[in-house]
């Protein structure tokens, strides 16, 4: 099995969404819990700035308001809360409601987790359009298995927003 798994959410099976851009700028924010959510986005955010996409990671504590307005694409992490087959959701969740409005931006969402994330990812990706962004897409990683899930998060994602 993969460690990480796509959601289909703009653009179905293969195909790609329309109206691809080149970001320039992302920041990564993130609520983490134990320490697996910061290590996934600072990944992100280093393997993002290493393929051209200036990118800074920050706890959704402590954002960087400058650079989330200067931000093209907004990564939004959190991990799995919930009894282990049932409930599962987002972690802190009222943190990300509470999050200043990305009304507008692109955004991809991403969650850790260690034994089954459930819809947990759905409603991330649902609390994340509702302020505002076009969630193009996003992935769980279980948290045994991080580097593997980043490598795949950041490039399904660099796939999906490079021009043609």
């Amino acid at each position: 099995r993969s460690s990480s798994s796509w959601t289909t959410r703009c653009w179905p099976g293969s195909s790609k969404p329309s109206g691809k851009f080149a970001p320039v700028r992302a920041i990564v924010i993130y609520e983490s819990l134990t320490g697996n959510t910061r290590t996934a986005g600072e990944a992100i955010a280093q393997r993002l700035s290493a393929s051209g996409v200036a990118t800074k990671a920050c706890p959704i504590t402590a954002i960087d308001y400058q650079a989330l307005a200067d931000a093209d694409l907004v990564i939004v992490g959190s991990w799995v809360d919930g009894v282990f087959v049932v409930g599962q959701r987002p972690g802190r969740v009222g943190r990300i409601k509470a999050m200043p409005a990305i009304q507008g931006k692109k955004a991809a969402v991403y969650l850790t987790y260690a034994l089954n994330p459930g819809k947990a990812l759905q409603k991330l990706s649902d609390t994340v359009a509702a302020q505002g962004a076009e969630v193009l897409g996003g992935v769980t990683i279980r948290r045994d298995k991080i580097v593997e899930g980043v490598d795949d998060f950041v490039d399904r994602l660099l796939d999906a927003v490079a021009p043609a």
